[in-house]
């Protein structure tokens, strides 16, 4: 499953993000929102208007959310 975050830069919550996902063992890519007018328009499409955004297979999610990242480990795991 492959693991997205897109963001922005200086994001507090998205430099949070990568470092729970780091501590997890995630693998993940980052896409800069501010420069990529398509990962833009993916985010608006999902219905957020806050960064980071994490797409995790079918899954995502907006903000820092310890609980999602823990929850995307275990399933990473189980794979």
């Amino acid at each position: 499953m492959s693991t997205t975050v897109y963001s922005t830069p200086s994001c507090v919550q998205c430099k949070a993000t990568y470092r729970a996902l780091d501590r997890k063992g995630i693998a993940y890519e980052v896409v800069d929102v501010t420069v990529d007018a398509d990962a833009m328009a993916l985010v608006r499409s999902l219905g957020y208007v806050q960064a980071p955004v994490v797409v995790a297979g079918e899954d995502h999610w907006s903000g820092f959310r310890p609980d999602r990242i823990d929850a995307l480990a275990r399933a990473t795991a189980s794979v």
